[in-house]
């Protein structure tokens, strides 16, 4: 069975490394419009998202967590944040986080560019908020590092289906 969808799902890789070349505007926006076209429960759509190419502003985002050089190194980035006066179920809005991010990856497979979801900036979420001059009613879920691949050799395997299949009734 061929689907461009399948392909991209198990095509995509978590890319780190990056050309200089830019990621354009338009690109970041198709990103963000696939994101939002995930699911989320009453179709709240709570994610909001910040667009970052300012060397400045990575710089400093950089200092924030131990992948700073994947920060550093990426021409784009998009942090995604939850807005919780828009949000309705913790569990809920969160799992379409999740969703929202995962679009995000595959339409930067689909667009060409590599991406990468960086979570561990979380331990630093309010540090995050001040530099971006955002209030804490957004909560950072992830900063999403996107620019063209430096290279496609990215290898990656998952175990046998059936180490994950409890039961089939």
């Amino acid at each position: 069975m061929s689907s461009p969808i399948l392909e991209a799902i198990f095509k995509r890789r978590s890319i780190r490394e990056y050309t200089d070349k830019d990621v354009t505007t338009e690109h970041l926006h198709k990103i963000i419009e696939a994101g939002i076209w995930a699911p989320s429960g009453l179709n709240n759509q709570p994610w909001r998202f910040v667009t970052i190419k300012d060397q400045k502003t990575r710089n400093q985002l950089a200092a924030q967590t131990k992948y700073g050089h994947i920060i550093n190194a990426a021409p784009a980035l998009i942090a995604v944040y939850l807005d919780q006066t828009a949000m309705y179920n913790n569990t809920k809005d969160h799992q379409a986080a999740g969703a929202c991010i995962e679009n995000m990856l595959l339409a930067s497979e689909a667009l060409g560019l590599g991406a990468v979801w960086l979570g561990q900036i979380l331990q630093k979420k309010e540090e995050v908020n001040t530099l971006l001059d955002l209030n804490n009613d957004l909560d950072l879920m992830a900063i999403v590092a996107i620019g063209h691949p430096a290279h496609h050799d990215q290898q990656s395997q998952r175990k046998p289906l059936r180490d994950f299949i409890l039961k089939e009734l």
